[in-house]
């Protein structure tokens, strides 16, 4: 056997994990599996939560939350709860919950909850929750809700809630961002950006779920609170 799987040290019985030698698939209900199959590929992973992946590339993860994972040069799929940890190589995907933290390579993309940390390589795409710090390279798509803090280079795009900013690392730029309006940063030390549309709509939270509304409906509900 190429891959072992512990918990508290010890060795798990197989008979409380599936591995599928066909599909290269491993299963378990288990929490607290510390996983190394670093000298497999093409691994698909389907676990609970606490646990620990030490892989190869071209890799897919199904899992609870509060895991921590570490990957080969790229091409992974991340489906995962909160509160993860991933250290990976470049083309990769992320379906996450909140409060994770992303040190990978170039052309990721990320779909996240909130309070969430990025350090990643160029072209990425992210569409995340509040409160969350990228610190990227170029030509990376932002798509975010309030209180974020981009650290980039040029040519990136930001679609943000409020008390967003942005440092341009290559020209030392600092840009606050306005809530619905889409803009692009010019190329390479070049300062400045370029408003490419205003949002048609809006997003509000109603009872914790997020709702969207057109602007000229948001604006009619901002001037009703307003003269409550």
């Amino acid at each position: 056997m190429s891959f072992s799987v512990t918990k508290q040290g010890k060795e798990l019985s197989n008979f409380l994990y599936t591995w599928d030698a066909a599909t290269q698939t491993f299963s378990s209900k288990e929490y607290g599996l510390v996983l190394d199959f670093s000298n497999m590929n093409k691994v698909t992973f389907d676990t609970g939560n606490y646990c620990t992946f030490n892989t190869g590339s071209y890799c897919t993860f199904n899992t609870g939350g509060y895991c921590t994972f570490n990957t080969g040069s790229g091409y992974c799929t991340f489906n995962t709860g909160s509160c993860c940890t991933f250290n990976t190589g470049y083309d990769c995907v992320f379906n996450t919950g909140s409060k994770c933290t992303f040190h990978t390579g170039s052309n990721c993309t990320f779909d996240t909850g909130s309070n969430c940390t990025f350090n990643t390589g160029s072209c990425c795409a992210f569409h995340t929750g509040n409160d969350c710090t990228f610190h990227t390279r170029i030509g990376c798509t932002f798509h975010t809700r309030i209180g974020c803090t981009f650290n980039t280079r040029s040519k990136c795009t930001f679609t943000t809630g409020n008390e967003c900013v942005v440092v341009r690392r290559d020209i030392y730029e600092i840009l606050p961002l306005e809530e619905g309006k889409t803009i692009k940063l010019n190329d390479t030390h070049v300062k400045g950006f370029t408003v490419i549309e205003d949002l048609k709509f809006k997003t509000i939270t109603i009872d914790g779920k997020d709702v969207e509304i057109s602007k000229e409906s948001f604006n009619s509900l901002k001037e009703y609170f307003k003269n409550q």
